[in-house]
């Protein structure tokens, strides 16, 4: 399983983890532990990205939010 689908599952499963993101994106996902090309993918909300870095078919994933922040 990749990491990214790891993290996924764990914003799904998480509250805590859901507002950590919500606060500051870069910096969960940096303590998670995500390469800089699974960050770029979540951030930018392409689904397509996003699956293809997962290995799952597109349409099997949620809907994701485009997220803005600053580097």
């Amino acid at each position: 399983m990749s990491k990214l689908l790891d993290y996924l599952n764990y914003l799904d499963q998480n509250a805590d983890a859901r507002e950590a993101f919500a606060a500051n994106p870069v910096a969960a996902m940096d303590s998670f532990g995500l390469s800089e090309e699974e960050k770029n993918s979540l951030i930018s909300g392409d689904k397509s990205k996003v699956a293809n870095l997962i290995g799952i078919d597109e349409a099997d994933l949620p809907k994701l939010q485009s997220l803005e922040t600053t580097h």
